[in-house]
């Protein structure tokens, strides 16, 4: 009996080898570099399942390619670039992983609003750089305690974070399209507001929303200019929801006090005018900025749980079944 053709394009843990190994013929991207577009094709044109991640993109060209797919199972919460409707005409399923992502994501957060507001980075280099000689009044920064928040967008993580930062003794602002429950909105003392009384007021602006043709930048230079003078601004959500050139601008003009952020405009694959680089404005402003390489569920054993649900979600749809997290459907399968 042939035994079904599943393609991971990224490092996994060993145990989702295990798994799928069970009962399918496994092909792994051992190292820890992405796969070119073309060779993920190459090595998916007669697969069944494809296992995909953050780097990667697919779309009707890629389907046609690959046309004995019988589901793309994504190792991610949001996914914006994958063409869902392009897998629903073709009888494909596409299944995320929607809740794993959300703590870890909420925890990096509060993070870089505490490394950003508090200088750790610079504060961390002078002390490498061997000329800290003991305590001097330098690397003043900005505590979080009486200050206000504004996190933009309700969903999981935007709701795990306001869960978190409540402790700071903060005044929590958030928009939403719709309120939250009150017992909510009790619990983690949020204040509901319009998007521009949230820039006005803010002293931190995390913008928590996917990637869609309403939330793409967002944050411009007119939202910028709405914010307080010295506030900061935290992205963990997508890259493209914030104009980096702008907020490159509102740096360098020392409206905006500090940027930090764990997601980049040169990662949005699906946008065919993306940026190749991060701006080069960005990466030269070291002592108001604070950036990690999307690291935003990189907690161990969270990522060997994603993959490993969406290796179940793969065997769900190979026996024929509706996998757990499927986001299309029902449609006639091939």
């Amino acid at each position: 009996m042939v035994r079904p053709k599943v393609v991971i394009t990224q490092w996994v843990h060993e145990e989702v080898l295990v798994l799928l190994g069970e009962n399918c013929e496994v092909v792994p991207n051992p190292t820890r570099e992405a796969l070119t577009r073309d060779e993920v094709i190459r090595r998916a044109k007669d697969a069944r399942a494809i296992m995909v991640f953050m780097p990667d993109m697919v779309d009707g060209a890629f389907l046609d390619a690959c046309g004995k797919l019988r589901i793309v199972a994504s190792a991610l919460k949001g996914y914006d670039n994958f063409d869902v409707a392009a897998c629903s005409q073709r009888g494909i399923w596409f299944s995320i992983v929607p809740d794993l992502l959300t703590v870890p994501t909420a925890e990096l957060t509060v993070g870089l609003i505490i490394g950003l507001a508090r200088n750790i980075l610079p504060g961390d280099a002078h002390v490498r750089s061997g000329k800290f000689k003991g305590w001097r009044p330098e690397f003043y920064g900005t505590g979080l305690a009486g200050r206000t928040i504004g996190i933009i967008g309700m969903g999981a993580v935007g709701r795990a974070l306001a869960k978190r930062m409540s402790g700071f003794d903060m005044t929590l602002l958030y928009t939403d399209a719709a309120p939250l429950p009150s017992e909510v909105e009790k619990a983690c003392r949020l204040r509901r507001v319009a998007l521009e009384e949230l820039l006005a007021e803010s002293d931190f602006v995390v913008p928590l929303l996917p990637l869609k043709p309403d939330t793409f930048h967002l944050i411009d230079a007119g939202s910028l200019s709405r914010m307080k003078r010295g506030a900061f601004l935290v992205n963990a959500c997508r890259g493209s929801v914030i104009d980096e050139k702008a907020v490159a601008d509102a740096l360098a003009a020392h409206h905006l006090g500090g940027y930090a952020a764990d997601v980049f405009e040169m990662e949005d694959w699906a946008l065919q005018d993306k940026p190749s680089s991060i701006p080069e404005a960005l990466l030269e402003e070291r002592r108001r900025t604070l950036y990690t390489p999307h690291l935003g569920s990189a907690v161990d054993d969270v990522r060997r749980e994603i993959s490993l649900e969406a290796a179940r979600n793969i065997l769900q749809a190979l026996r024929g079944e509706k996998p757990a997290g499927a986001v299309n459907g029902p449609f006639s399968r091939k």
